[in-house]
């Protein structure tokens, strides 16, 4: 399997698929038709080499993920919104006399870091505060660090459930589906076509699902060998070793993403195991979209060796 480096996410009705700094976001809209948009992102590292350092680069582009992806899910959700929309509320026309044509921006940046608070709070603290309870039952640190770890992994499980369950995540999901489908039909050598995808696996290794099961267990690990005996601090280290344990998970994702490797192919398993409940196999019509969505920022007919070096177009890898 060769990496072909892109990546996206599900959005409302569609695809955003992301190559290098170059994105397109394709949603199929209410009368059946598909809109296309292409657009740069450079990020918040702005191309720095500091932005591209390892552990450095997965919390850099983990934020860039969420910027991203609040920002291509807004514009998805603007093709099916009420024809009816209501006057913007006082806070609204504040925020709009104050940034201007920022405010969208602001209002997703507060959103963006509230989700990080809150995130935080019910996989990281919470989980600490509940394996308490167990400290008068266990008087080893180590198994204790493996309770709350076990109650992290619960929480994070019992969330994606409750979220899978909901009507119109379904739909969101079926489109995760058809993005991973599509990477996995590319980076297989096949032509990207419906039919090809359709048979294409949608389980992938650099999964947004798998880097956060991956959180999960690192923080496990994390938490057992690094102790302090204040309770206070072991809330305090929780939160500041978030950047460190999210930094470590994307290098494995990274890892798992490139290689073959036997060991890192089966450490990769439990994380493609969760994307039994966050991917759904898509309809036709999706998958007709996540192929819009590709075409539009990459070169998958290249990449495959279709090209040769006189411009004409050669099938140079097998269409299995």
């Amino acid at each position: 399997m060769k990496p072909s480096g892109i990546g996206g996410q599900a959005v409302l009705e569609g695809i955003m698929m992301k190559n290098k700094s170059r994105y397109s976001v394709a949603v199929r809209k209410p009368d059946g038709e598909i809109e296309i948009c292409i657009n740069e992102h450079e990020g918040i590292g702005g191309g720095h080499t500091w932005a591209k350092l390892p552990l450095i680069r997965g919390v850099v582009n983990f934020v860039d993920s969420l910027l991203l992806g609040m920002e291509t899910l807004t514009w998805s959700a603007s093709f099916y919104e009420e024809e009816d929309e209501q006057e913007p509320g006082g806070f609204e026309k504040f925020l709009l006399k104050v940034f201007g044509e920022k405010a969208e921006k602001i209002v997703m940046g507060i959103t963006v870091a509230f989700s990080i608070v809150m995130a935080v709070g019910i996989f990281m603290v919470l989980p600490y505060f509940i394996s308490g309870f167990f400290r008068d039952y266990i008087v080893s640190n180590t198994l204790l660090a493996i309770v709350e770890g076990a109650i992290r992994l619960g929480l994070f499980v019992l969330y994606v459930v409750l979220i899978s369950s909901m009507k119109d995540i379904k739909r969101v999901y079926m489109y995760h589906g058809a993005e991973h489908k599509c990477i996995n039909c590319i980076e297989r050598g096949r032509e990207l076509n419906v039919k090809n995808v359709r048979k294409s696996s949608r389980y992938h290794a650099r999964c947004g699902t798998s880097f956060l099961f991956i959180v999960m267990i690192i923080s496990i690990i994390f938490f057992i060998f690094i102790r302090v005996e204040s309770p206070a601090l072991r809330v305090v280290f929780r939160i500041l070793l978030i950047p460190v344990i999210a930094g470590v998970s994307y290098e494995f994702i990274r890892l798992a993403g490139r290689s073959e490797n036997f060991l890192v192919r089966i450490l990769s398993l439990p994380g493609k195991g969760m994307q039994m409940l966050t991917t759904k196999e898509p309809e036709d019509d999706m998958i007709e979209v996540a192929i819009r969505a590709v075409e539009a920022v990459f070169d998958w007919r290249a990449f495959q060796g279709y090209e040769t070096a006189d411009g004409s177009e050669e099938e140079a890898a097998e269409t299995r």
